[in-house]
Parts: structure tokens; C-alpha cells; sequence
């Protein structure tokens, strides 16, 4: 049960959490859960798989629930061609439009991108310029982890950094700083070694955690300090 489960992530030590909409539905869920529980924030926004039927007063609902007091960011916003659900074309529509509209109501962006690296950074660079925000799940090379850095955009690092596999992400968070580095769970997907496969949850970050503080030769009391500096600096929390 849902209040079960936030009731025992809460009483482990989280402090709080920002529900992410992937669609208008579930955006409005995540602004209806964070009116019940007060550590828990929103962030509203349509997800590129689901954008075939998106519409303008999609973004007038978006902007309305955007006014809500506990929204703190626009997402999850981008592009996924993984699946090729949706035209590139539309995808890269409803990205910048949700990316104007986050400039307009002066909040930061959560980025989804997967096999899109090219695509995301051109349009980051032309749209999301001066914004604040976290790509998310992120999944490309060192480089442009460097270059998103640059742009003064966080990157969020989640269960995969505990998989034997992820040798590129495990770079990354060698080499990039501390100051740039988000918490994030991608719930339900992506649990962290040694629950892989299971429901992810917000209780398993601790082994997010100690992953990034054995890679950084640092302990994880820093690894939590910063992390959640970076992301009450990000959300204005």
C-alpha cells in the first residue's frame, strides 16, 4: 500500500521527495500527492512517449498546475527514440514547448533522453539556455555529461550506478563534481544492486549512495550533504 510504503521511506531518514508526472494524468496525481504529505514536492510535465496526443490545452492545464505551490520543477520532458512510439518530429515539438513553458514559469527541468543524445543537446543548447535542470537517468558519454555540467545542469544518478555493467556511468561519477550530482530513484524501474529487477523505491538509495561514495573516495555521510544541498538548491525546496 502506497501510504505504507511513503510512510516507511520517510521514517528511514528521506527527508523528501519530488513525485514526477509523465503524463497530464499522472502529473496531476503527483500535485494531489503532494498536498497529502508534506515532504513530498511535484514536479508536472508530459514524457516524450507520451506526446502522440498532446495538445495546446494540455500546456494550459500544465501551466495551471504549475501555479501549485509545491510544484517545483517541469518534467519529466524530452526525447526517446528507444521505442519509436512517437515522430521525432512531434517529440522534439512538445519538448521545446514544455521547455518554454518551464522558462515562463521559472522552474527547472527534469530531462528524459535515451537514444536521442544529439537531438537532446542541440535543443538544450538553443531552448534550454539559462534554465536549471537535471537530466535525468543519464545514460551518455563523459563528454557531454561535461558539457551539460558547463551548461550548469545537474546529472541524476540512480540504481544503475551499482550495476556490475554500467563501467560508463561509474566514470562519469568519478569525474564529474560532487556539486553536480542529483539523487534520483526512477521508481519503479532501475533498483539498485542487490534488489535489480524488483520495485524501486526510495528506501534503496542508500545503496546509490555508498556506490558514489566508494567511487569518489569519500564517505556517503558527504555523498548525502551534497546531494541534498544540490537538490534543494535545484527545486528551491
Amino acid at each position: 500500500d502506497r501510504d505504507t510504503l511513503l510512510g516507511e521511506i520517510f521514517s528511514s531518514g528521506i527527508c523528501c521527495i519530488t513525485d514526477v508526472g509523465a503524463s497530464v494524468k499522472s502529473s496531476k496525481s503527483a500535485v494531489a500527492l503532494s498536498k497529502k504529505w508534506p515532504q513530498i514536492y511535484a514536479a508536472v510535465g508530459v514524457h516524450p512517449d507520451s506526446t502522440a496526443d498532446m495538445t495546446e490545452e494540455d500546456i494550459e492545464t500544465l501551466r495551471s498546475l504549475a501555479q501549485e505551490k509545491k510544484v517545483v520543477a517541469i518534467g519529466e520532458i524530452g526525447l526517446d527514440y528507444y521505442w519509436d512510439k512517437e515522430g521525432h518530429d512531434l517529440q522534439k515539438h512538445w519538448f521545446i514547448r514544455q521547455l518554454d513553458l518551464a522558462r515562463e514559469m521559472n522552474k527547472p527541468v527534469m530531462i528524459h533522453s535515451r537514444e536521442a543524445a544529439a537531438d537532446t543537446m542541440e535543443i538544450m543548447k538553443e531552448h534550454g539556455k539559462g534554465l536549471k535542470g537535471v537530466i535525468h537517468c543519464y545514460s551518455y558519454s563523459l563528454e557531454m555529461a561535461r558539457e551539460y555540467v558547463k551548461m550548469g545542469y545537474y546529472i541524476g544518478v540512480g540504481g544503475v550506478v551499482t550495476f556490475k555493467n554500467s563501467k560508463k556511468l561509474k566514470e562519469i561519477v568519478e569525474e564529474i563534481p560532487l556539486e553536480s550530482i542529483v539523487l534520483e530513484t526512477d521508481c519503479p524501474y532501475l533498483a539498485p544492486i542487490p534488489f535489480r529487477g524488483k520495485r524501486n523505491s526510495s528506501l534503496y538509495l542508500p545503496y546509490v549512495v555508498e556506490a558514489i561514495a566508494e567511487l569518489k573516495g569519500i564517505s556517503a555521510e558527504q555523498v548525502i550533504e551534497q546531494t541534498e544541498k544540490n537538490a534543494r538548491d535545484l527545486y528551491q525546496l
